[in-house]
């Protein structure tokens, strides 16, 4: 899953966006002037037609065979848009860095140092392990001192009566991928590395290592053979976000910094807040969760045709993938019931223009950053 439907580059500004536009539509009669203008502001009346449409298009909802189909068989449509896309809308997303300085390359060793030092004794090893190097551990590498190969000081805690998928390694502390790095990075619903290629062609901290996961088998054997991939700094697996027996490949409490781009919103409602909860668990005391999706009344809503709609705000393409579209406030209710405290939720709204057809497009995204509390709550 991915941001392989956001339509449309940011607008850019000698080669860097400041972060949320700098570029006003004070004219109306200049709107085509420019490809596009950031933070444009709606009246009543184009809210309102707004509203009518979605509620004209979602009057008619997909049958339940249907929606039963989209959902179990989520990873073939996936695979399928891959199979005909492959990498032919791959964008570089180097806004990122603007949007989200937490993933900038500026950041100086000590900023990093800092974000991660309060935590580093958690990260050794209970049963007396040394550190290994950033990458994939080898099967004598992922043997603790105490003998086993599979650390429960440092598992995932798992529930009664369930069985714990672990399709990449037996988690310990000193035998992960990445497990020496100083800042982490996990991307989830990393597509074909949009965000990740960015991130290791600007950075060259040697402390930082990226995790990226994707529901398409098929988009993660993209990432890995692409020619900027590089296993020591970078491991890519495959994921599903909603599979509550699926293990991610690190510990609890060792990310500094997880990113999602355009793909909360791929998944079933009412499996979100099980999504956020988990993920959430992966971040260390400090470690910051950023998002960009699809907001209320984006013009991607408001094309769905009649009999496109599974549920409220929830709808399937032409393609069988699916698109769900946000409020402020319910990303609020999902991420702190999480545990987690609101730092930036904010609504970006754009107008892109068509100057060769005479076409305006409005563009409805939620930007979102939220932190694990240093201190848990008590309540």
């Amino acid at each position: 899953m991915a941001d392989s439907y956001a339509e449309g580059v940011l607008a850019t500004l000698d080669g860097k966006r400041q972060q949320f536009g700098s570029r006003f539509l004070r004219d109306p009669a200049r709107v085509f002037h420019h490809n596009a203008w950031d933070n444009v502001e709606w009246s009543e009346e184009q809210a309102a037609a707004a509203e009518r449409k979605v509620q004209e298009n979602s009057a008619q909802r997909v049958c339940p065979e249907k929606q039963v189909d989209y959902e179990v068989n989520a990873h073939k449509y996936w695979n399928e848009f891959y199979k005909i896309h492959e990498n032919g809308f791959f964008k570089d997303r180097h806004w990122l860095f603007t949007e989200f300085p937490e993933l900038a390359p500026s950041q100086s060793q000590s900023s990093l140092k800092d974000l991660s030092t309060d935590n580093k004794k958690n990260e050794i090893s209970e049963c007396g392990g040394s550190e290994k190097g950033p990458g994939l551990a080898t099967e004598k590498q992922r043997k603790c001192s105490c003998g086993s190969l599979r650390c429960k000081a440092h598992m995932p805690p798992v529930e009664e009566n369930v069985t714990q998928k672990l399709s990449h390694l037996e988690i310990c502390a000193d035998a992960f991928p990445g497990s020496s790095a100083t800042y982490r990075i996990l991307e989830v619903g990393c597509g074909v590395g949009n965000t990740v290629f960015p991130i290791l062609q600007t950075n060259n901290n040697p402390g930082v290592f990226i995790y990226c996961c994707d529901f398409s088998s098929l988009a993660i054997e993209l990432v890995r053979t692409n020619s900027e991939y590089d296993p020591s700094r970078c491991f890519a697996f495959v994921h599903n976000l909603c599979d509550e027996d699926q293990s991610y490949p690190v510990p609890w409490d060792s990310l500094d910094v997880i990113v999602l781009i355009f793909v909360l919103s791929a998944i079933v409602p009412d499996k979100m807040q099980g999504a956020i909860n988990r993920l959430s668990r992966l971040l260390k005391p400090g470690g910051v969760m950023l998002l960009r999706d699809y907001g209320r009344y984006d013009m991607a809503q408001l094309r769905f045709k009649n009999g496109q709609c599974l549920s409220g705000n929830f709808y399937v393409r032409g393609d069988g993938t699916r698109v769900y579209f946000f409020t402020q406030d319910e990303l609020d209710i999902l991420f702190t019931t999480a545990g987690l405290e609101k730092v930036q939720n904010l609504v970006d709204r754009r107008l892109q223009v068509n100057r060769g057809k005479q076409l305006t497009m409005y563009r409805v995204w939620i930007q979102c950053k939220y932190r694990k509390p240093l201190v848990p709550s008590t309540s």
